[in-house]
């Protein structure tokens, strides 16, 4: 017999399923806000998976991978175990379409929260105390910043045997070896001995399908894996980055790439060009190492200093 979610309350016993609300938030104007939660809790035992999106308002292609999870029939009713999704859990944010809270704060920097505190505060003092305790693992959904894209990749701990297991199950294009950053999510999660993925694919503002495609297949295959569900999804061929950082603009003007994202490169190739506009001066962009571009700023104007390039490498 599976075992039984509860939230704000309710109970969703094994062989249900139900939306249910993480809070109701209330603003200025004494509009609410409420945080809609999808549980589908098989009547069989097994892991509960977590899955969400938007975090940050800006990052849609997430949202939409999850959209497109709680409506399929089998991951409605999983054959074992508990799904719970949250397509969008920083809804004001996403109403305004923007990356920060009102008072400017990052939802993602503001755990484990606390329930007396700002909006942030209290929206992750909920995550952490009602959704994480009871979860075995899950993904969280995001996408590169403004005008940078990320390829499809998983960030996890690689020293943690856990992480890297769920990662390969996953089996994103890319997945890189990424450090906890204090008072996020999954620092918090991990706190509390419940790995979380950091899905990245795409761009801020912007629908990019190849990175939604990808992190739905991730999904549907961490499901399969467990015996969630029965599916047939293509299987993964995950490269292993150990390290990664971005190659700077060594000077100002127009920037050119002559390379895709999700690209190998060899050290010393040239990956494009910066000129400035009056034809006198062009500087190249080298490959400082092997590796695969794992993100591309797709700015066409640079500012000396400005971060071109992110390249995951093995070194």
């Amino acid at each position: 017999m599976g075992r039984p979610f509860e939230i704000q309350g309710q109970t969703i016993g094994p062989g249900r399923h139900a939306q249910v609300v993480l809070n109701i938030y209330k603003l200025p104007t004494h509009t609410l806000i409420e945080i809609p939660v999808f549980v589908f809790n098989a009547k069989e035992d097994g892991p509960t998976v977590l899955f969400l999106a938007g975090m940050h308002g800006d990052e849609i292609n997430g949202i939409e991978v999850v959209r497109r999870l709680i409506q399929r029939p089998d991951v409605m009713k999983p054959k074992r175990g508990c799904v719970v999704a949250i397509p969008v859990i920083n809804i004001i944010s996403f109403l305004a379409g923007s990356r920060d809270l009102p008072d400017g704060r990052d939802l993602n920097r503001c755990f484990p929260g606390s329930k007396n505190g700002s909006l942030g505060s209290r929206i992750a003092h909920d995550l952490s105390s009602a959704i994480i305790p009871q979860i075995d693992f899950g993904v969280d959904f995001h996408t590169g910043g403004a005008k940078i894209t990320n390829y499809p990749q998983i960030r996890c701990v690689f020293n943690d045997p856990r992480n890297i297991e769920l990662g390969k199950m996953f089996a994103a294009p890319l997945i890189i070896n990424s450090p906890f950053r204090e008072n996020t999510l999954r620092k918090e999660a991990a706190r509390q001995k419940k790995p979380i993925l950091v899905y990245e694919g795409g761009e801020s503002r912007r629908m990019d399908y190849f990175s939604i495609e990808q992190g739905l297949h991730g999904c549907l295959r961490l499901l399969h894996h467990h015996g969630m569900i029965e599916t047939e999804v293509p299987q993964g061929t995950p490269v292993l980055l150990n390290h990664s950082g971005w190659i700077r603009a060594k000077s100002s003007g127009l920037f050119h790439t002559t390379i895709d994202y999700g690209a190998p490169v060899r050290k010393g190739e040239k990956l494009g060009i910066i000129c400035d506009p009056y034809g006198e001066v062009e500087h190249a962009v080298n490959a400082p190492h092997d590796g695969y571009v794992v993100g591309l700023n797709n700015q066409p104007v640079v500012n000396q200093g400005d971060a071109l390039m992110h390249i995951g490498s093995y070194r």
